[in-house]
């Protein structure tokens, strides 16, 4: 497990990765009463969320937004395993620093997420979803960062600005968007089967069928809340977990083409240049 903590104006960032051999468990609390948004990244770890007699479970993280409201008497778990690693990004400020925020921040947490700044409990969860293309690609460059010294956090503090700025805007289009809450839910579910089968995933008819929407919604309104349609996020996916296990040395490029899905390695080594800028032999 490593944990830092970095403090940026009045925002505390703790980034924590941790993988395993074995379940482990591992629990934290906030010294004061936050209210936090953490992101999560390529690992997909287990997180329970436990205040007096209550608990929240979380049993699929990766990709996941969560913004809350957390006191002293809150306690985080994540449980590690090896099929379930730890990847998470956390921006927290207290109450108390919200009027000392620069740029209106602080007005923004008041208009979009009015609930966490008048807390009736010890945990309020406020708005979550899974991050766009966009705000995982910087949730990924964090935890890459090939950047040394004052350079490396020169880079992590706009990355972080970005991400927030990603949030607060993907926030404001959710409240305002046309696709109602059991319709996102429905999209969500879809996203969740895909990542699980990335190897061998559902046709559109299938993945309708499952979800319980038609295949015109599901293509619709998938790339209207994700930004980018089914599949091109079902490739996006693929060629992300390929390039962490040949960045790892966990598979051969040819091993990890075929374990995404990829027959052809020329077809593979392609699309993975269109994405990233350069083909997986050239990954050091």
């Amino acid at each position: 497990m490593t944990r830092d903590f970095i403090n940026i104006n009045d925002f505390t960032i703790l980034v924590e990765e941790a993988s395993s051999d074995s379940v482990s468990v591992d629990s934290c609390r906030f010294d004061e009463p936050v209210i936090a948004v953490a992101f999560y990244g390529s690992g997909n770890v287990d997180l329970s969320v436990k205040y007096g007699n209550k608990q929240k479970e979380f049993q699929y993280t990766r990709g996941l937004t969560l913004s809350f409201y957390g006191d002293a008497d809150v306690e985080f778990i994540h449980t590690v395993s090896p099929e379930k690693p730890l990847q998470c990004i956390l921006i927290a400020t207290s109450l108390r620093s919200l009027d000392k925020l620069p740029n209106e921040e602080g007005e923004i947490f008041l208009s979009l997420m009015n609930e966490l700044v008048n807390p009736s409990d010890h945990y309020v969860e406020g708005p979550s979803f899974f991050m766009t293309p966009e705000m995982q690609s910087i949730v990924d460059s964090l935890f890459n960062i090939k950047y040394e010294g004052k350079t490396k956090m020169m880079f992590f503090r706009s990355q972080i600005t970005a991400l927030l700025s990603h949030f607060f805007g993907q926030l404001a289009s959710l409240k305002t968007e046309k696709i109602k809450l059991p319709e996102r839910e429905k999209l969500n579910l879809a996203k969740k089967i895909l990542l699980e089968n990335l190897e061998n995933p559902p046709s559109l008819t299938e993945l309708s069928k499952q979800i319980g929407l038609n295949t015109y919604k599901l293509k619709r309104d998938f790339k209207e809340l994700f930004g980018v349609p089914v599949f091109k996020y079902l490739q996006n996916e693929r060629l992300t977990l390929a390039h962490k296990m040949i960045r790892n040395q966990e598979m051969t490029v040819q091993e990890a083409a075929w374990h995404v899905g990829y027959d052809s390695l020329s077809s593979f080594s392609n699309a993975f240049e269109k994405k990233f800028g350069y083909r997986p032999s050239q990954i050091k």
